[in-house]
């Protein structure tokens, strides 16, 4: 299979990976899972995280075709709209990204959020085939953390999102809107399909216990043999119990509120109100 060269950005303040993959024939690119810096704190925004893949990518004369975002994230800012008016691309996204566009719309009051997709540049449907530079790519459904989650193959690599964590981390959480313990695991599955030795990439990762570096490359066959969730000895049935018991003692990640409603936009902040001020929602005791 085609190697792409790949470049990892780690924002250890979201535990986030954004993703440079490129042609190394060609020098073009794709960025994926880019983090806007927010504060919640202070309401604040920063360019800093993608400025350091801006630079790198211009350090290294690439040119971008594709900024793809995994799912819709709740735990940080896409900087997709920066970085496509900085450096061109298509911003993309599953196409099951306006069943999560219609759950938030009521969450939000978003009354003038359109639910077709059409914020994005391009809607990816399952199977569909696509390049970054001649290096051929594949868009897999993998939905169950959200109905929108989507697997990218480029090459010998695949850039899972949060489907699937190190081996030793293991599973993404199914309760979010849409989300589903059995659709995770025919998705896990899917994933675990590919040709053994196909390089891995995760969107996240926390330190699993006992291991003191942070980690976010793996293999289909190290996850395969070794994933504390779901390696290849657990039946669907042990997975479902397992996974919906842990969700029910997890907290909501701490940006998930300022994070879907931007990220359901594809980045677009909301527009600045009279004051030239941009606000951002906070609804209580509903979710």
């Amino acid at each position: 299979m085609p190697r792409p060269d790949v470049k990892a950005f780690f924002d250890e303040v979201t535990f986030t990976v954004t993703y440079v993959v490129s042609d190394p024939a060609t020098k073009r690119a794709a960025i994926i899972d880019s983090v806007l810096d927010f504060d919640p704190a202070s309401g604040r925004t920063s360019t800093a995280s993608a400025d350091a893949v801006m630079a790198w990518i211009n350090d290294n004369d690439l040119g971008v075709d594709w900024i793809i975002e995994t799912h819709v994230h709740a735990d940080h800012l896409s900087a997709a709209p920066y970085l496509r008016d900085t450096l061109g691309g298509k911003i993309a996204i599953c196409a099951d990204v306006t069943a999560v566009q219609e759950t938030f719309k009521d969450v939000f009051n978003m009354a003038d959020l359109a639910t077709d997709g059409s914020q994005f540049d391009h809607l990816f449907t399952d199977g569909e085939q696509f390049a970054v530079g001649d290096i051929e790519g594949r868009a897999i459904a993998t939905p169950g953390h959200t109905p929108a989650c989507m697997t990218f193959v480029i090459g010998d690599s695949a850039y899972v999102g949060d489907t699937l964590f190190m081996q030793d981390f293991g599973t993404a959480r199914t309760d979010f809107p849409g989300g589903c313990a059995a659709q995770l695991y025919a998705s896990i599955r899917k994933i675990l399909a590919l040709p053994d030795d196909t390089r891995l990439f995760m969107c996240h990762d926390y330190k699993a216990p006992g291991r003191d570096v942070f980690a976010w490359e793996t293999s289909v066959t190290l996850q395969r043999d070794g994933n504390i969730h779901i390696n290849k000895d657990v039946t669907e049935d042990e997975f479902i119990a397992m996974r919906e018991g842990r969700d029910k003692e997890l907290g909501m990640p701490k940006l998930i509120l300022p994070a879907i409603q931007v990220n359901v936009c594809a980045g677009l902040l909301p527009e600045p109100e009279d004051n030239d001020i941009r606000y951002l929602k906070i609804p209580l005791d509903a979710v």
